[in-house]
């Protein structure tokens, strides 16, 4: 869960020894032209087809083809039955890096079941037809959280393949605290496996459930990129307070619900990192929170001075926070207020940021620089 936006924000930085909370940037002027393409019911993800047109998710269960260049938008049928509510819904939406020779589209999304529901990963393959819309054939779940449980928080479900074609999974831990430290839940994990869902060689654990993880203790994961050396970055929910940016080890620890840099909802105090030195304490917090939606690490030359940094979607902070990445240090360099919540970002083939605005009506908007 998240409440509203905070006045005030401060930052704290991890670089080797644990420090202080240090004062935010301020809110700047948008470096940004910004071009509306067309609007959604409750967007959530997007992803580029290879002839630039994009593949946006609507979280009541809708697939949508947009053209950028004409604004047409057009339906995608056959996505799975998904469970709507609260946080829960139609997730994430990626292509395989070989879809120009398999067309193959891996989509998450929440599930209904015995105990409640939770997030599931499936692909399909998609056909397009020339009306601007088409179809996802022989639909395939190859990965669901272990447990089904009450609640429609936490889901996470980002998805992402790296440069080999393995598959990695953002997993929340459904707002029940204890499965994230637990190896036979794959709640509160990052989860690494072959593009079939099998498990992929290498992964650190071992047991059913276990030999999926790649890391452990996360809250509500919602987003996840490499960056240009291979290094996994992660942005999580903390709960009030404790946003966090993680550097992902292989077998790392993270901690929740152990440690954290914010507190339960109801007041109770949660340990700092700096108290349990074994959990890998965050690379950049915030307290108060920015409620952080997605991330990407900027691989672009568009805008030239964000290469390597972390850009990162608000929902609370109502914009973009870049993060400037040095080595293993990250501190924010600025916030940019684009006047809505935002749900995700995503970098074009030209460097240009897309990023979606949240909720009822959410426009898709084009970012380039001013």
């Amino acid at each position: 869960m998240r409440f509203g936006l905070s006045t005030a924000y401060a930052l704290a930085l991890v670089t080797g020894a644990w420090a202080a909370p240090s004062t935010v940037t301020a809110r700047q002027n948008s470096p940004f032209n910004t071009a509306a393409i067309t609007d959604f019911a409750e967007p959530w993800a997007l992803a580029f087809l290879p002839d630039n047109r994009i593949l946006v998710t609507e979280k009541r269960g809708q697939l949508r083809l947009v053209d950028p260049n004409t604004k047409a938008k057009g339906t995608i049928t056959g996505v799975p039955s998904v469970r709507y509510g609260g946080q829960g819904g139609f997730g994430d939406v990626a292509l395989h890096p070989r879809f120009s020779e398999n067309n193959l589209v891996y989509i998450s999304y929440a599930e209904a079941g015995t105990g409640g529901s939770g997030a599931a990963v499936a692909r399909a393959r998609l056909v397009l037809n020339t009306s601007g819309g088409g179809a996802l054939q022989n639909v395939e779940v190859i990965w669901r959280q272990s447990q089904k449980v009450n609640g429609d928080g936490h889901f996470a479900h980002r998805i992402l393949f790296d440069s080999n074609s393995t598959l990695w999974i953002s997993s929340g831990e459904r707002q029940q605290f204890d499965p994230a430290q637990s190896m036979t839940s794959n709640l509160g994990k990052i989860i690494r496996l072959n593009d079939d869902g099998t498990v992929a060689a290498g992964n650190p654990f071992t047991g059913t459930v276990g030999s999926q993880v790649w890391a452990l203790g996360v809250r509500n994961p919602l987003g996840i990129d490499f960056d240009e050396q291979g290094r996994l970055w992660e942005v999580e929910m903390g709960p009030m307070g404790g946003d966090e940016l993680n550097l992902i080890e292989r077998g790392g620890n993270y901690g929740w619900p152990i440690v954290s840099q914010g507190n339960h909802y109801d007041g109770r105090p949660i340990p700092n990192h700096n108290t349990r030195p074994e959990f890998i304490a965050p690379k950049a917090f915030w307290n108060p929170v920015i409620s952080p939606s997605s991330v990407i690490i900027y691989k672009g030359d568009l805008f030239r001075n964000w290469r390597g940094n972390a850009i990162i979607s608000a929902l609370g902070a109502q914009g973009l926070v870049r993060v400037e990445i040095t080595g293993n240090t990250a501190r924010e360099a600025q916030r940019i207020s684009l006047g809505r919540r935002i749900r995700c970002v995503r970098q074009g083939s030209d460097g240009a940021l897309w990023v979606l605005e949240d909720g009822a009506g959410g426009r898709l908007l084009k970012l380039t620089p001013r």
